[in-house]
């Protein structure tokens, strides 16, 4: 039984007389266990999406399944059971500046009545999951950003919850603290089994932790899959937007024109060979590259380069079945200026 599914949602808001959709005719299914992005630019419904997972925002039609239960059929007493369930964790934290880290780790034990002592003890466990034994007593003001994502991480997981929802949780921080956050999280989903949905719009996350990914694209879901596969051979403008970090158009190559660019993709051990160096010296023309970098796709080494090819389109026509004969995915890029 999947964790998650959602069939034909759509989401409606009225907004001063006029009706705006925020999600149309939605349709996903997430596995037990999997970690799944949601990903998308700002405004294009993906946090509309993942407040629909939990009834937190209603739908205007359609159906959200949580272990087999439609939430639309339950009550508020079964859900607000439900949601604890549910752990969330948001990009500005939400912790209760009040209240210490212990305190705040504690706060939905004490609401869904667990005593005070054994909620401390499982506030402490957690807070050594997370690494923060040491600021139990400490306040958020006293943290940095990534220890108060921490202990939001503590407090969602206090409840047990089988499913964990981030919200641009990595988005207010930096690199180097967003990778230590994304690794937290894959070590609670692989001990804890819990199913990790991610919803952001920066798609380093996507590639660094997720198994699979789908795009939402003005409030239509447009692509969805394995990480690997969509990272390799996107199909929507929108997954080659999220990639390039620009608007461009990849098409699938059948004949090359002239001054056309290409771009490919290759991976696992061919990410570390001189691929474009031996076929310079094995054909002997001149190829430029116009971008180049090797990327950890689902723990994978997953390589990318923009090529601009020479204007003899024999020529062309020869790199391009070099590449494709070595295995590597070959697509011709458009660029919207």
């Amino acid at each position: 039984m999947a964790a998650v599914e959602i069939k034909n949602l759509t989401k409606n808001f009225d907004i001063e007389g006029h009706t705006v959709t925020a999600l149309s005719n939605v349709s996903l299914t997430i596995e037990k266990g999997d970690i799944f992005g949601v990903i998308g630019m700002s405004g294009a419904g993906k946090s509309t999406l993942v407040r629909s997972i939990n009834f937190l925002e209603k739908p205007t039609d359609g159906s959200v399944y949580i272990d087999g239960v439609d939430l639309g059929t339950l009550s508020e007493r079964e859900l607000r059971r439900m949601r604890s369930r549910i752990g969330m964790i948001f990009q500005n934290f939400n912790l209760l500046e009040q209240k210490n880290v212990i305190d705040n780790v504690c706060f939905p034990l004490e609401i869904n009545g667990t005593k005070r002592k054994e909620a401390k003890k499982r506030a402490l466990e957690l807070l050594g999951l997370v690494k923060l034994e040491d600021k139990a007593k400490a306040y958020p003001s006293q943290l940095s950003g990534g220890q108060k994502q921490r202990v939001a991480i503590a407090r969602a997981l206090a409840t047990d919850p089988q499913l964990l929802l981030c919200d641009e949780a990595t988005s207010a921080l930096d690199p180097q603290t967003t990778g230590s956050i994304l690794e937290l999280i894959r070590e609670i989903n692989e001990k804890l089994g819990i199913t990790v949905v991610i919803i952001t719009h920066q798609m380093s996350v996507v590639t660094d932790i997720c198994k699979k990914v789908a795009i939402i694209d003005n409030g239509r879901l447009v692509e969805e899959g394995l990480v690997e596969e969509i990272f390799s051979a996107p199909k929507s403008d929108a997954a080659r937007e999220l990639l390039s970090g620009k608007k461009v158009s990849y098409k699938p190559l059948e004949k090359l024109e002239e001054g056309r660019r290409i771009r490919i993709v290759f991976r696992e051990n061919s990410a570390y060979e001189p691929v474009i160096a031996n076929l310079i010296l094995k054909l002997q023309i001149p190829i430029n590259i116009l971008k180049a970098e090797t990327q950890n796709v689902g723990g994978r080494a997953v390589g990318e380069m923009i090529l601009g090819l020479p204007d003899n389109s024999n020529q062309q026509e020869d790199i391009i079945l070099e590449l494709k004969n070595a295995g590597l995915t070959v697509t011709e890029v458009h660029e919207n200026e």
